[in-house]
């Protein structure tokens, strides 16, 4: 088969066959033909799109490319939750154990944060003791333990998506729906999920800015799932502001431990019983409960401590360490450098979430490059959000930094200054966003 036709045929419009996407992928893995004709036939997708099978097979091969996780010994349907990335995004700390306390297994692959959008990982590392390199083959005695397991991505999941995304982002095509499409569900069905509920933000924060887009991404990768046989939900949250109050590894993790104590934002809690939900019913065990009903449980084991105490078991389960009093241990404590003050009068009407999200990486929450080292204990803690009532000078957020981390004065004003500016005012009342926005099966 000749790579060049393949470029030709996309080129010029037509459907690639399974054949020549499984020769595509082939030898993206192997290595065997250039990354110039690569890029052209990414760029040739891009221009022309894909059909819902060509999407299909890509995923399948992309997925196939390297190891594929079984998970044939979870009792039960093993339900695999992803979001597509956004600033405050602290779900999965929270929906595991709330899906366990139903009897759903949760085995989840996650990876590390780069650029604006932290990692799940990170947030989990940031608990002393708390080891997120499990061996899948010792994943069923974490699951025998406390119904759950969180784990790093191996490098041996879906090894063309990575090759071929490293090409994309220096190549102008990531802006790909079925590209992206492919690339998230490659990762799922690799992971072994039977069944997939996606979180699909929008708004400044998000990769999909318009709730159009977002629809558009989520139907694309709900025919993929149900194409390659794994039932596929999707829920579009709101991503043009922050997530809950708090921006960053450590200070995420607090405001998890806030929420699993009853106390947390509303908009963290609407988002994680509107996700769990999904997962719940996918998995069979919601015991005739509709989804009203079953949101409505969801949130009473919120706020009654019944999830806190599976939460505490999966922190001891994979080594993290809690304290007499009651929370977890951190590798490093936040330290407040600086309160940005409300600049006018009014009510909040916009925070803008990427913006935000990259002040965070400048204060050290984040990373540029793979090979950075974060600062646990940096962040942003918000004590406002769009809608509240302010006068000038109010305190709407502050900034932080570990308490053993260093951050130079003018770096830490550049910051102020970002967040400042990130922040809109209104001298009449707005209405505060609606976290969830959608839900699409």
């Amino acid at each position: 088969m000749n790579f060049v036709d393949i470029i030709l045929d996309k080129r010029y419009g037509k459907a690639l066959s399974d054949e020549q996407i499984d020769f595509f992928i082939r030898s993206v893995t192997e290595k065997t033909v250039p990354d110039y004709q690569v890029s052209s036939l990414l760029m040739a997708i891009v221009l022309n799109g894909m059909d819902d099978r060509e999407m299909t097979t890509l995923t399948m091969k992309m997925a196939s490319s390297g190891e594929m996780n079984d998970l044939s010994y979870v009792d039960g349907i093993a339900v695999d939750k992803h979001s597509t990335g956004g600033v405050g995004d602290k779900i999965t700390p929270i929906v595991l154990p709330l899906c366990a306390t139903f009897g759903v297994p949760g085995v989840k692959l996650s990876g590390r944060g780069l650029g604006f959008t932290g990692g799940t990982v990170d947030k989990f590392e940031s608990i002393k003791g708390f080891n997120v390199q499990v061996a899948q083959e010792d994943f069923p005695k974490y699951l025998k333990n406390c119904g759950m397991v969180i784990s790093g991505q191996t490098p041996s999941l879906a090894p063309a998506d990575k090759i071929l995304y490293a090409l994309r982002d220096v190549t102008g095509t990531v802006d790909s729906i079925p590209l992206i499409a492919s690339s998230i569900m490659s990762k799922k069905i690799a992971g072994g999920a039977e069944a997939i509920v996606l979180d699909v933000t929008c708004g400044s924060g998000a990769f999909m800015k318009t709730r159009e887009d977002a629809e558009k991404l989520a139907r694309a990768m709900i025919s993929i799932g149900n194409l390659a046989g794994r039932k596929t939900v999707a829920v579009i949250t709101d991503m043009d502001e922050p997530l809950g109050k708090a921006v960053g590894n450590v200070l995420e993790m607090q405001e998890v431990h806030e929420v699993l104590l009853g106390k947390g934002s509303e908009d963290v809690v609407e988002v994680a019983c509107a996700l769990a939900s999904q997962m719940i019913i996918l998995a069979g065990k919601n015991e005739g409960m509709s989804i009203e009903v079953l949101t409505e449980e969801c949130r009473k084991r919120i706020s009654d401590g019944t999830v806190l105490s599976k939460y505490y078991e999966l922190i001891s389960s994979q080594g993290g360490t809690i304290l007499p009093t009651g929370a977890p241990d951190y590798v490093e404590k936040p330290f407040e450098e600086m309160r940005v003050p409300a600049t006018s009068d009014g009510y909040i009407s916009g925070i803008k979430a990427d913006v935000i999200g990259h002040a965070s990486v400048m204060l050290g929450a984040g990373r540029l490059t793979k090979e950075d080292n974060i600062d646990y204990g940096a962040g942003i803690c918000f004590y406002k959000k769009v809608g509240d009532k302010v006068r000038r000078g109010d305190v709407v957020c502050s900034l932080y930094r570990g308490e053993s981390a260093t951050l130079a004065d003018e770096k830490l004003f550049d910051v102020m200054e970002m967040v400042s500016d990130a922040i809109s005012y209104s001298d009449t009342p707005v209405e505060p966003h609606k976290a969830v926005i959608d839900v699409i099966s």
